[in-house]
């Protein structure tokens, strides 16, 4: 639980640390993040002992598999809150981390088969209203959101079921983006502006950085993935949706129409509603 909050924590700050790195595009951004993420990785693996999980992962065509569409789901989350950043959507990527864990409700009963409680669809319909709202009101936002939601909910969903240690499997990952990650950055360096590493001050410095800084919350989330419930995992989510909402409202001055205002009340009252169930059923396992 503790590695589950700390990484939460962190993912909620990233924005003010990639809202420092603006000036660089999301596409190189992200391929930095991965192109320095891989050696970090890399080194975690070998000093800990992990060589021979990574040789097993690697000549395991089922596990290699899952690990393959792990890394196209965390790449596309990755790249999606970048462009919610680029593009000052704070808030946006608020409502898609909000909504997640409703998301995984849903994919609990259609892909799973398992039975909602009347609490939890009354949570699925109350933030089902709250987006039909925004959605015609701000498509924009509803957009990154449900994008940034359905990547992690697969990512999280993937990974639970991958038996390797979490460097292991952020390595692996890592590595299969590698090559359009190697692609992009060689691409701009070869640009006109010289890419990101030409920019001034500290954003060199930065981009180097974002290889662990990504990849530090991420081993914390694969270890709470692989020993925490996921409806456990889903409320502790709830922090990361929570900070980026003081920081887009109050740090970064974005707007709250009402449009807005309506779709995050509702799925607060959602959330409300998913937690008293969480809070109920555990309650009952407890005695």
């Amino acid at each position: 639980m503790g590695a589950a909050v700390l990484a939460y924590v962190l993912w909620g700050f990233f924005a003010v640390y990639f809202h420092a790195l603006e000036s660089v595009p999301p596409f190189e951004l992200v391929s930095w993040r991965i192109v320095c993420a891989l050696p970090f990785c890399i080194v975690v693996v070998f000093a800990t002992g992990l060589g021979p999980s990574l040789r097993r992962a690697v000549s395991n065509p089922a596990v290699l598999g899952k690990l393959v569409l792990s890394a196209l789901a965390v790449g596309a989350n990755w790249l999606t809150y970048l462009i919610t950043i680029a593009h000052h959507q704070v808030l946006a990527a608020s409502l898609g981390y909000y909504i997640t864990p409703l998301l995984n409700v849903l994919i609990g009963v259609f892909i799973l088969k398992e039975r909602l409680s009347g609490l939890q669809w009354a949570a699925v319909g109350l933030a089902g209203v709250g987006i039909a709202v925004l959605s015609a009101g701000d498509l924009s936002i509803l957009g990154m959101a449900l994008a940034m939601a359905s990547s992690f909910c697969a990512y999280s969903v993937i990974r639970k079921f991958v038996p390797v240690p979490a460097v292991v499997g952020l390595t692996v990952e890592t590595a299969v983006l590698l090559g359009p990650a190697l692609a992009v950055v060689l691409h701009a360096a070869g640009g006109p502006s010289g890419g990101g590493m030409a920019r001034p001050g500290l954003v060199p410095w930065l981009l180097m950085a974002s290889g662990p800084v990504t990849a530090i919350p991420l081993l914390l989330f694969t270890v709470a993935a692989r020993k925490l419930d996921l409806s456990i995992l889903g409320f502790a989510q709830f922090i990361t949706p929570t900070i980026l909402f003081v920081l887009g409202a109050l740090l970064f001055h974005e707007p709250l129409d009402p449009a807005r205002t309506i779709c995050f009340v509702a799925i607060w009252g959602a959330i409300g509603l998913f937690s008293l169930d969480l809070w109920r059923k555990w309650k009952a396992r407890t005695g």
